[in-house]
């Protein structure tokens, strides 16, 4: 199952009596100033939840699949993010229900 940022903005909806629209506007702008945020090298952490931020990463070589050729993969910058505490117990304690079923 994949969750969606519309399925975000119903449960919003439905949790909050927010019309579709108000829910999916809302949705937007938080996403818009995750983004912006990163965009401007912030970090961003969420309590309960995990930590967003930029890191840098180096040229490397590398290979092209295709020909085996080595190429040069030039520095980039990577969104990382590092799960809380709280994320982390919530997906072990899911993971450990469903093996027991």
């Amino acid at each position: 199952m994949t969750l969606t940022k519309a399925d975000l903005a119903d449960n919003v909806s439905n949790k909050f009596g927010f019309n579709k629209s108000e829910a999916k506007q809302f949705v937007d702008l938080v996403f818009e100033e995750l983004r912006s945020s990163l965009a401007k090298g912030e970090v961003i952490k969420l309590s309960g939840f995990g930590t967003f931020e930029i890191r840098d990463k180096g040229p490397r070589p590398g290979r092209n699949p295709r020909t085996g050729k080595e190429v040069l993969v030039t520095a980039r910058k990577v969104v990382t993010f590092h799960p809380g505490q709280k994320l982390k117990a919530s997906v072990e304690n899911y993971a450990g229900k469903i093996e027991t079923e």
